[in-house]
């Protein structure tokens, strides 16, 4: 197998590496309060992707029964407990999301100001 191969068969799990490292990055580097949460906001996007492409299967179809397949073969069919995971993910994302912005607004309010070191100052 030679390097190209290798990075076309796995071409969608390094893009998600990268995306998951760009999310941590601003996360851990940034001293913004909204580009953590936008960096958080796409950690949780990156491991949700992951998720989902690794459920996919090749010729593989929706998990509905369908006669002309038949139940020998259940690799014909894809696995829906992964995209069903991914879905409550979704939600708690959203609602991570929410409850993050509403405690950044209640931060503003209060201290006026949304860079964490200056926070950090103002809180002591």
């Amino acid at each position: 197998m030679t390097a190209f191969e290798f990075l076309q068969g796995y071409s969608a799990y390094i893009l998600l590496v990268v995306v998951f490292a760009i999310g941590l990055y601003g996360m851990m580097m940034k001293q913004n309060l909204i580009k953590k949460i936008m960096g958080m906001s796409i950690v949780q996007s990156s491991v949700i992707l992951f998720f989902i492409v690794s459920a996919y299967k090749e010729g593989a179809t929706v998990s509905v029964l369908d006669p002309a397949l038949g139940l020998e073969n259940p690799d014909l069919y894809l696995n829906p407990l992964p995209h069903t995971l991914m879905l409550t993910a979704i939600v708690v994302a959203v609602v991570t999301l929410g409850v993050s912005f509403a405690l950044v607004i209640m931060i503003h309010k209060r201290y006026k100001t949304l860079h964490e070191p200056t926070l950090l100052e103002l809180m002591k």
